[in-house]
């Protein structure tokens, strides 16, 4: 995490373990496997995040995870601004409802909302008038991980939030290459990138060299900067 900020990154997002991770395409399935087979809990992962803050407390701290694993451990939720965590994306809610419509309670903490080429425009507006700290946008019609992106399409799509919201667009799924972040930065206010990292961590699992993801993040923060 101190590597990601070191090499440009602006905000962290943290995926929470579960057993179907139904947005998820092959490799950070993989990854949840691979976490719970090790026991990596919600509280391993608050647990880490509490170590983190001691030396930093500024870079944004998103859990991005589904509804079951969030409801079972409410208590941490409702207390997890004090913890460090800003942020919650909750893959498996619809974006009209918040956290509070499953009775986990905390108004200190955003709430980020999925909006993908599919979503009609009434439903845009509900979505916007419930989220805050950004909205993410979802690039494709798919998992993670997945490719071809329809720059004309994003384009498109992210005006049309914009026409509703104030708070940033940030642009995931598909965002492989330094080039395709320099694009996407053209429209939208971030760029989310999870599948390469997670495969790369993966890779350097053994002889954790991380510098190569060092570099990688480099590469995208120039790109876009």
């Amino acid at each position: 995490m101190h590597l990601f900020v070191k090499s440009g990154v602006d905000v962290i997002e943290i995926g929470v373990p579960f057993t179907d991770p139904i947005a998820e395409g092959p490799i950070i399935q993989k990854a949840h496997d691979r976490a719970l087979k090790k026991d990596i809990s919600l509280k391993n992962i608050v647990d880490m995040v509490i170590k983190f803050r001691e030396t930093n407390s500024q870079t944004p701290i998103v859990l991005m995870g589904y509804l079951n694993t969030f409801i079972a451990h409410s208590d941490l939720i409702e207390n997890s601004d004090n913890l460090g965590i800003d942020a919650l994306l909750v893959v498996d809610i619809p974006g009209e409802l918040k956290l509070d419509s499953y009775g986990i309670a905390n108004p200190n903490i955003d709430t980020i909302s999925l909006i993908s080429p599919t979503t009609s425009d009434h439903r845009i507006k509900q979505i916007t008038e419930n989220s805050s700290g950004f909205i993410y946008y979802v690039n494709l019609r798919g998992v993670t991980g997945s490719s071809n992106l329809d720059m004309n399409e994003i384009e498109k799509n992210i005006s049309k939030i914009r026409q509703y919201t104030k708070i940033p667009t940030l642009a995931g799924f598909g965002i492989k290459t330094p080039s395709d972040a320099k694009i996407l930065a053209k429209c939208a206010d971030g760029v989310i990138v999870g599948s390469s990292i997670v495969e790369m961590i993966d890779a350097a699992k053994e002889t954790k060299d991380f510098s190569k993801i060092e570099e990688y993040l480099k590469d995208l923060h120039r790109a876009i900067n």
